[in-house]
């Protein structure tokens, strides 16, 4: 995936300053992470919850774009950096006592990486037995070739 362009000084002075003021209420856990829940800003829709580092928050409100901690990779990535559905960042809140981030985003294509728009695909019915709530947007297989 190419770099991005680099961002005008005042809107990475923006950033700093946002950034600034999170950090001044964001709890971290033990593990130096904080969930977020990734929203749909048009539709309203829980795309998924990821969880965000110090540098990942900090890259997230530079570019506009979601970075995450992959816990299972330890390391920080764009979210969308291997199927290229990038989420551009329209809004950020805090809870009430600083332990988790909603991130308000403009999606391209879907949320989730087994195909779906959103990671909340299936519906837990009254017998126990889950149903998919949903066609898939796109073929996983296609796009994550090495698993």
């Amino acid at each position: 995936m190419s770099a991005s362009p680099r961002r005008p000084s005042s809107a990475r002075a923006s950033a700093a300053r946002r950034l600034t003021a999170l950090l001044a209420v964001v709890q971290f856990n033990d593990e130096g992470l904080i969930p977020a829940v990734i929203q749909d800003r048009t539709t309203r829709r829980v795309l998924t919850l990821c969880y965000l580092n110090r540098d990942a928050l900090a890259k997230s409100l530079e570019e506009g774009r979601v970075y995450v901690f992959r816990r299972s990779q330890g390391r920080v990535m764009l979210k969308g950096e291997t199927s290229g559905h990038v989420q551009t960042i329209k809004r950020v809140s805090i809870d009430c006592e600083g332990q988790s981030l909603l991130f308000e985003i403009d999606p391209r294509v879907a949320g989730c990486h087994a195909g779906y728009f959103s990671c909340y695909y299936r519906r837990l019915g009254s017998s126990g037995s889950f149903s998919v709530t949903e066609k898939r947007v796109f073929d996983p297989a296609r796009i994550y070739r090495n698993g």
